[in-house]
């Protein structure tokens, strides 16, 4: 039986597709697209600026996102993984649990300290999109929290914390820090952020009650400590 020559591969028209390109323009855009919302917020950011400053046609950026309102939830997005590459790298520094955790919240400090348009993203969310259930920032705490409990666990397990609700923790401390960020922000800091990440611990590891004070209650709403003595 002859061999039949095999037949011709038919090529699609255009230009050939570059491994990493989609992810490499969006790159390229996405500094760009959170240095201006910043600016200008989100209403005053005409996208047109945004192609004019990558010198590309305005056609590219809906190329890689549908709307203004996917590119802004896309930088968005961008900056809090931005963030959490800083945390994690920060904590891969130390080898001692409680030594990463002052070395995540000083990241997390610093972070936001030397991009603050960042923050302003996370603020302009909030103003823009009202009808949004969950701010994108809660979504990604939430999204990373179950590591950081087990990190808790972990410490309750080797007696180094008190066996509470790792959730409580979580909850304190985020919020914390997340404060203290915004506080930044708005109004400036004098201390420095290692100092003020080493205030965050002090207070919330070590407590503000002196030894005789925690000993008398069993809470901190004010009831003291039944007497068993009688």
């Amino acid at each position: 039986m002859p061999i039949l020559p095999t037949p011709p591969v038919k090529r699609k028209r255009g230009r050939p597709r570059i491994e990493g390109l989609a992810q490499r323009r969006a790159e390229e855009i996405l500094p760009v697209a959170i240095a201006l919302f910043a600016r200008h917020g989100y209403a005053c950011t005409d996208l047109q600026v945004v192609a004019d400053k990558l010198h590309v046609g305005k056609g590219t950026l809906y190329r890689y996102f549908p709307s203004k309102k996917h590119l802004f939830q896309a930088a968005l997005i961008r900056v809090l993984n931005g963030m959490r590459e800083a945390v994690d790298a920060a904590v891969l520094q130390e080898a001692d649990p409680l030594d990463q955790l002052y070395a995540a919240i000083r990241a997390y400090l610093g972070y936001f300290d030397e991009h603050p348009e960042y923050v302003e993203l996370i603020i302009q969310e909030r103003a823009e999109f009202r009808d949004k259930k969950k701010a994108t920032y809660f979504e990604h705490r939430e999204a990373t929290v179950g590591r950081w409990h087990e990190f808790y666990r972990g410490l309750i397990a080797a007696g180094r914390l008190r066996d509470v609700p790792v959730e409580r923790i979580t909850d304190v401390l985020s919020n914390a820090v997340y404060g203290t960020m915004c506080t930044n922000y708005f109004a400036g800091h004098e201390k420095t952020l290692a100092q003020q990440a080493e205030d965050i611990l002090d207070i919330t590891l070590r407590g503000l009650l002196s030894p005789q004070e925690a000993a008398r209650r069993t809470s901190f709403n004010g009831s003291p400590a039944k007497d068993t003595a009688q």
